[in-house]
């Protein structure tokens, strides 16, 4: 059984209440007038999630480029284009999730043969187990750049299956990847691509060092937030369809109740034990149920609908959170607020 990523139209529910005005925790890139004679700073990220987070600190100054750029794009299975080893060998600053997530940067980076620094949000995080994690991240995408078969699986060229199945020579298991989901990782993120683009572009290095102060109030703000939320609902529990979300969770002081063999088979693109699928699907016919499922809004398996079901029956909030940002945001702090304020509503039913 493989994972497929969802329609667009699923992925944007609930993200026009930010047409509505949400509270403070904008990005707040310093309004400062970019001229003709001063050259952009060219800026790539792996994903429009850290694309985001490096536009809030260059502001102005810089031209990002996200490879992954649409909530219909799987990091995970990304197959690297020619024109991505062109833009990513012109870059000169590269920001990347690591851990083996974005593994086809990996290998784009490696090929380009840059001296572009690279800053790396796993290595950057201090998270217990990132530093292996960094370490053991493959190298593979490369050949995608290229065109060239070095063997790999039948599939996408990364031993993938034809949806989302993982099995791209990382553990899941070990290390939890999704470190845009740890608000401390993001402001570390932040003050990294600050001191970088200084060192690029020192003529404008108050400006950089302003931006990834902001980033960092801002994070203070949605980490307050998620504590409030957790003290609101003492005691909340929640079921997830993958761990994607958990940093969020924890910071909320939210438990996730979920066997952790259903999540981990649901991001490998395995089908969990029969077994298993009814532990979860009792999480919601418990009296009382748990009182919300988080779940992936751009994936889907037959694992997943029946968890969904099962929540729907139940009368249990589906609160969806996402991989990369929903189409027509790019503002990572107003994007993680929408979704706290989702969450939030969700354990108030």
């Amino acid at each position: 059984m493989s994972r497929s990523i969802l329609h667009p139209a699923r992925v944007v529910a609930g993200v026009a209440a930010l047409a509505l005005g949400l509270s403070a925790c904008g990005s707040g890139a310093t309004d400062t007038p970019s001229t003709a004679d001063t050259p952009q700073v060219d800026v790539v990220a792996s994903t429009d999630v850290w694309g985001a987070v490096a536009k809030a600190v260059g502001g102005n100054f810089v031209q990002v480029e996200s490879i992954i750029d649409s909530p219909t794009q799987d990091p995970h299975g990304y197959e690297a284009t020619p024109q991505d080893a062109a833009t990513v060998g012109g870059a000169q600053l590269i920001v990347m999730n690591g851990g083996g997530y974005d593994a086809f940067m990996t290998g784009l980076v490696d090929a380009s043969a840059t001296t572009a620094p690279v800053v790396d949000a796993v290595e950057a995080s201090g998270l217990e187990g990132a530093a292996e994690a960094a370490a053991g991240d493959p190298a593979h995408g490369a050949e995608n750049a290229t065109g060239d078969d070095h063997g790999h699986a039948e599939g996408d060229g990364h031993g993938h299956d034809d949806g989302h199945g993982h099995d791209d020579g990382h553990d899941h298991g070990a290390f939890n990847e999704h470190v845009w989901y740890s608000l401390p990782t993001v402001q570390r993120v932040a003050e990294d691509v600050g001191r970088h683009l200084a060192e690029i572009d020192p003529a404008h290095a108050d400006y950089y060092a302003t931006n990834a102060r902001t980033v960092g109030s801002g994070v203070s703000q949605l980490t307050s937030k998620a504590t409030d939320l957790g003290r609101a609902h003492t005691g909340a529990r929640v079921a997830v369809t993958e761990p994607v979300p958990d940093y969020l969770l924890e910071t909320a002081g939210i438990e996730n109740v979920t066997p952790p063999q259903f999540s981990a088979a649901v991001e490998e693109g395995t089908d969990p034990p029969a077994a298993v699928v009814a532990q979860t699907l009792d999480l919601f016919r418990t009296d009382p149920p748990v009182d919300a499922l988080v779940l992936n809004s751009q994936t889907e398996s037959a694992s997943t609908d029946q968890v969904r079901a099962a929540a729907e029956e139940a009368g249990v909030p589906v609160v969806e959170m996402s991989e990369t940002l929903p189409d027509g945001v790019d503002d990572y702090m107003r994007w993680m607020n929408v979704q706290l304020d989702e969450l939030g509503a969700a354990l108030q039913r």
